[in-house]
């Protein structure tokens, strides 16, 4: 088990510790203070890399487990200094592999969490609604491989270079995979994307 790495001030809603900027920081006793703003830099990452823990995930509180223990995993390896974005997302995959593996405990989980409503992966203002659960709808029905790529590119703002880096697949492929993923997107859309 893992020392708690974020803990929330007030009692917003789930997502409210990855974006309060004045969140405190626990470190962990073995990894020294580090002289880097760890607030500032959760802060800028904590959303994107959350929306991506999501996505290999199937319910809200995996992701966040997830989120926290790769960034303390990915701290230890970077000797508690802020770590480097594709180190981050590798250790999120990595670690989605390894809870994947584990459908025992798990499969009673989804089935209970199938149930329930699904939380939408964008924000809920009215005007934007519909289009939200579009796109939401057609993300689930991509393929997982384009759909990784869409989501390390558009919502984390990574370089082709780093998603490849994270995925451990060539440059060229992470190119297409993203191309093929926005035709699909487009497709089952009909929006017109970027």
């Amino acid at each position: 088990m893992h020392p708690v790495f974020f803990r929330q001030k007030t009692s917003r809603t789930s997502l409210s510790w990855c974006r309060q900027a004045d969140a405190r920081l626990e470190y962990p006793s073995e990894m020294s203070k580090p002289t880097a703003n760890w607030p500032a830099w959760l802060a800028e990452h904590s959303p994107k890399l959350l929306l991506f823990a999501r996505t290999q995930t199937r319910s809200e509180a995996d992701a966040e487990d997830m989120l926290q223990e790769a960034i303390v995993e990915a701290a230890r390896k970077s000797h508690g200094a802020p770590p480097d974005l594709p180190l981050v997302y590798t250790t999120l995959r990595r670690r989605a592999v390894d809870l994947a593996r584990r459908t025992d405990r798990r499969t009673a989980r989804e089935e209970v969490a199938s149930d329930v409503a699904e939380i939408c992966w964008f924000d809920d203002r009215i005007e934007q609604q519909e289009t939200a659960r579009l796109i939401e709808q057609a993300m689930k029905r991509m393929p997982e491989k384009f759909r990784e790529v869409v989501m390390l590119k558009i919502w984390s703002e990574l370089t082709f270079a780093q998603i490849a880096e994270t995925l451990d697949i060539p440059l060229n492929t992470a190119a297409s995979r993203y191309r093929y993923g926005l035709e699909n997107l487009r497709r089952d859309t009909n929006l017109k994307l970027k």
